[in-house]
């Protein structure tokens, strides 16, 4: 396929505009021919080769006066409205003169009748008449062809901005789904090294089968994280399990010094939320909270639907100590993990979330989290699509 050039173009459009010229311009002399011949000639007679030839040469010379009608109008064309309207018709009447003088002279050498110069004034009237209609079908040609160039033009102004929008939004799209995911991806290596840490511990003071139990508990819990896309949304009963899955390798590390309490409504069960949200605050209460004190504590999940958003609400009992908000702010505090979700539900939700720290009276930290509720229905085809985990991996609560 041979692709045509801006220069290829523009000669294809000049010569099609040319070609289209040509056959209006013809036509209407063969139209006014046709008109005379039916409307005079045949009706006043007689129509012998004399009035035939006649009717010919006319339009043959009034073809060749609208051309050079045709050059006079471009040449004004870009002049003011005033200026080219009496300009025009000046031109009109002193063409339609020449070629009224020139059908009666033609007329009288072809037909041997002396009587037509008599009648000039109406010949001359309808010789007006014939090109008033010729530069009304110039005008209106003219006019067409700039509608239809203005026209072109706005349609291809406004693909070529539909496609910029179309590539911003693909643009902004995949920032969006880049900074998801490097936000999402931040929290493994944090935990996958406190975890292995665990595991190193266990090895060293010769207790190889919580070290293997946990190296298994470990490895689903990363298989589960490689399976769901981070950008991608679960239903809230499906992040419990993965939750559970954490917290299967935390019971193993803590015991009963971990102690657990979800509550989670019906309808919030099947509220979308997107994949492990609530792990990295879990994990930080686990280690500012739970692992600081030596009775260990209890960390607490209430979750439920009002008046159409998802309300997680996450605490722990404190590490039994008092900790300022200043510090639990701190890059060496709490704060990276919140300020981590807190930058994923801004991706995912723009303004429509909120998430509020409180400090309980015991010192613990209690965070709240608000974000639009999303249904999922919970039928078969989407357990299995989501992939949820089946009772047996729950951590029975």
């Amino acid at each position: 396929m041979v692709t045509m050039g801006p220069d290829n173009k523009h000669q294809s459009n000049k010569g099609s505009a040319i070609y289209k010229f040509w056959l209006l311009h013809v036509g209407f002399w063969i139209f006014v021919s046709a008109v005379s011949f039916l409307s005079l000639t045949l009706w006043y007679g007689p129509y012998d080769w004399s009035h035939l030839l006649h009717m010919l040469l006319q339009a043959v010379f009034g073809l060749a006066l609208t051309i050079v009608l045709y050059f006079g109008f471009i040449r004004i064309w870009h002049a003011n409205f005033s200026y080219r309207t009496i300009l025009g018709l000046s031109m009109v009447i002193a063409v339609s003169f020449v070629w009224t003088f020139f059908r009666i002279e033609a007329f009288i050498l072809l037909t041997d009748q002396q009587t037509e110069w008599g009648e000039f004034g109406g010949w001359h009237f309808a010789s007006m008449f014939i090109f008033l209609c010729w530069t009304g079908l110039f005008h209106g040609i003219r006019y067409n062809d700039l509608l239809q160039t203005e026209h072109s033009i706005m349609l291809k102004a406004e693909a070529e901005t539909r496609e910029e929008q179309l590539k911003r939004i693909r643009a902004q799209s995949i920032a969006r789904d880049a900074q998801i995911k490097m936000l999402r991806y931040q929290l493994n290596p944090h935990f996958l090294c406190n975890t292995l840490n665990a595991i190193n511990s266990l090895v060293e003071v010769d207790e190889p089968e919580k070290a293997q139990k946990m190296t298994v508990q470990l490895s689903r819990f990363l298989r589960h994280s490689l399976d769901n896309n981070p950008d991608t949304k679960i239903t809230l009963r499906n992040e419990v399990s993965a939750i559970n899955l954490y917290l299967e390798i935390e019971k193993t590390r803590f015991g009963d010094r971990l102690g657990l309490d979800f509550k989670i409504e019906d309808e919030a069960q099947i509220a979308l939320v997107p994949s492990l949200l609530l792990q990295p605050i879990i994990e930080n209460s686990m280690k500012h909270a739970i692992s600081q004190n030596e009775l260990g504590g209890m960390i607490c999940l209430e979750a439920r639907v009002r008046e159409g958003r998802l309300i997680l609400e996450l605490s722990d009992t404190g590490s039994g100590s008092k900790i300022g908000k200043s510090k639990m702010e701190s890059s060496k505090g709490r704060g990276v993990g919140l300020r981590n979700t807190n930058e994923r539900l801004k991706a995912l939700y723009q303004q429509s979330f909120s998430i509020d720290i409180d400090i309980l009276a015991s010192g613990g930290l209690k965070t709240t989290i608000s974000i639009p509720w999303e249904y999922a229905s919970m039928n078969t085809n989407f357990v299995k699509s989501e992939g949820i985990l089946s009772d047996q991996n729950e951590l029975h609560i």
